[in-house]
């Protein structure tokens, strides 16, 4: 086997985000809670959001807007299922 670096899943990088993640399904690290993004208690920032699971109220995801990128922190999400276009 002939391991690849990141960029040979540059493809399906593209099409996972082209989605809409408020669909997408979390599974929260702290607790197994599972739910739509859309579902999580949001605190908003002017630096940055944080998304908080609605069950145990730990940190699943933070977005912080800089310039020039978006930084997607989703340490506290065990998975994150996102729905492909058409299903």
């Amino acid at each position: 086997m002939n391991p690849l670096d990141g960029n040979a899943m540059a493809g399906d990088l593209r099409e996972l985000f082209t989605v809409d993640v408020t669909a997408a399904r979390y599974t929260c690290a702290g607790c197994g809670h599972a739910e739509a993004v859309g579902a999580l208690v949001l605190w908003g920032q002017d630096m940055g959001r944080v998304g908080r699971c609605p069950h145990c109220e730990d940190v699943v995801l933070r977005v912080v807007n800089a310039p020039d990128r978006v930084f997607l922190d989703l340490h506290g999400s065990v998975r994150l299922e996102l729905p492909l276009a058409g299903s």
